[in-house]
């Protein structure tokens, strides 16, 4: 068994390559080998968002707290909330982040294919995030 610490890991900023806005990435974990299981939580300031992104193995969303959006390629942008729990398929396109007006913190899992746990793609515009 381990146990990380609360406050053992320092904070990180979201790098401007894969997000919009300002984020900040905390507790990051991942299982050692064979597990494949890794993730953080993630905490988007109001209209921060990531870059439209796929998952090989998908990607799972628990909404912690305030208000979110999120949105998979050619479906309509979606609301979340605390207590939703979000999964996106193996490949599917997708972003997610915070609300215009509210930031929204998650946990966000996935696992890694081969080494690989996401691919980055281009920016969401503020035009396709809906301001």
């Amino acid at each position: 068994m381990d146990i990380t610490r609360n406050g053992s890991q320092a904070s990180a900023k979201g790098s401007a390559d894969y997000f919009t806005g300002v984020v900040r990435i905390d507790a990051p974990f991942k299982g050692s080998e064979p597990a494949r299981v890794g993730g953080a939580t993630v905490t988007f300031e109001p209209g921060a968002r990531t870059a439209w992104h796929t998952h090989p193995l998908g990607q799972t969303l628990i909404v912690l707290s305030g208000a979110g959006l999120a949105q998979r390629e050619g479906g309509p942008i979606e609301s979340i909330q605390p207590g939703d729990i979000v999964w996106f398929a193996p490949g599917e396109k997708h972003w997610h982040g915070a609300a215009p007006t509210t930031a929204m913190s998650h946990i966000a899992i996935a696992e890694a294919l081969d080494g690989k746990v996401v691919d980055w793609l281009e920016h969401v515009s503020d035009e396709q995030y809906g301001i």
